[in-house]
């Protein structure tokens, strides 16, 4: 009887499970054990880079999927920007005058950009869009643009070669300051811009390549991507996903499965449950090894383009 009991618990849908209390992962503040600390080199990329995070959401999602998010590692932005079609005071979210549902995406992307340069264009030098499913690793997007200079045209994600080059929206894309500046005039100009499009992501890239804006080199010095368009499971065993996978055709770079897929200093993962959120927080903040030193070193910085 208690392992059938068991069973259902684990096997439950974990996107059906409804999280409603508030997950404080401060509330041992005390217990200094439980707490990481940055070192000289971080906190300086800390106290210099400023990011601006605003996450795609709806009003079905926004209670379920940016609970977690605003729990976990939307706190460590700069500042955070939850985009959805009504406007939620108390959560808060921003109010879009845009319709909800996949074929209207691209429209609410380019209403969250405008929004975003509108009112927050001096509040940041970089500025990454996430799902309410995307899991980012906030001090790891700092060191990696921590060798760039945000007034120059920089667009950092997973790029696909595909549709002509872009960087995957699930995974979340960054761009520097010079980059929106060149996006917002871009939004203004149809011929530079389509106003419809089938992929909000696809047509981002369409227009940051006709403002001479291509997706950056963002895999580190060993070849690990960096940023990730699905779970860590789906990246770090090998044969998980079938060699037909539209990934492996859509890669700029040739797809690497198993332990050399992923960077030690990944940004993102994609497609992470409410739930997993936690875990996540849990697993990159909480969780270490006694007595184990993880010695970083300055080396999966992207090189300066020219």
């Amino acid at each position: 009887m208690t392992q059938d009991v068991t069973h259902q618990v684990i096997n439950r849908d974990m996107n059906k499970f409804k999280i409603e209390s508030k997950v404080d992962f401060d509330a041992d503040i005390k217990d200094h054990h439980h707490h990481l600390s940055l070192n000289e080199e971080a906190l300086k990329e800390k106290q210099k880079i400023r990011i601006l995070c605003w996450v795609m959401t709806s009003p079905n999602t926004l209670h379920t999927k940016g609970k977690p998010v605003k729990e976990t590692w939307g706190k460590r932005c700069n500042k955070l920007l939850f985009m959805s079609s009504e406007e939620d005071p108390s959560f808060p979210a921003i109010g879009l005058d845009v319709s909800e549902g996949r074929d209207e995406l691209w429209h609410k992307t380019r209403a969250a950009w405008d929004y975003v340069y509108q009112h927050h264009f001096d509040d940041a030098d970089w500025f990454i869009k996430a799902d309410d499913d995307t899991f980012v690793i906030i001090e790891n997007l700092r060191h990696l643009v921590s060798s760039l200079d945000s007034e120059k045209p920089h667009y950092l994600g997973r790029h696909f070669k595909t549709f002509g080059g872009y960087n995957s929206g699930g995974a979340g894309y960054v761009f520097s300051k010079e980059t929106l500046r060149r996006f917002k005039k871009a939004l203004g100009d149809t011929s530079l811009c389509s106003k419809d499009s089938f992929a909000e992501d696809v047509e981002v890239g369409k227009c940051l390549g006709a403002m001479g804006v291509k997706p950056a080199y963002t895999r580190d010095t060993g070849g690990r991507e960096t940023f990730m368009p699905l779970p860590p499971e789906h990246h770090l065993i090998p044969g998980y996903l079938s060699k037909d996978f539209w990934l492996f055709s859509y890669d700029s770079n040739p797809y690497k499965e198993g332990p050399e897929c992923c960077s030690d200093h990944a940004v993102t993962f994609h497609y992470i449950s409410p739930n997993m959120m936690y875990v996540m927080e849990y697993m990159v903040y909480h969780l270490r090894p006694y007595g184990m030193v993880h010695n970083d070193h300055d080396d999966e910085k992207i090189q300066k383009q020219k």
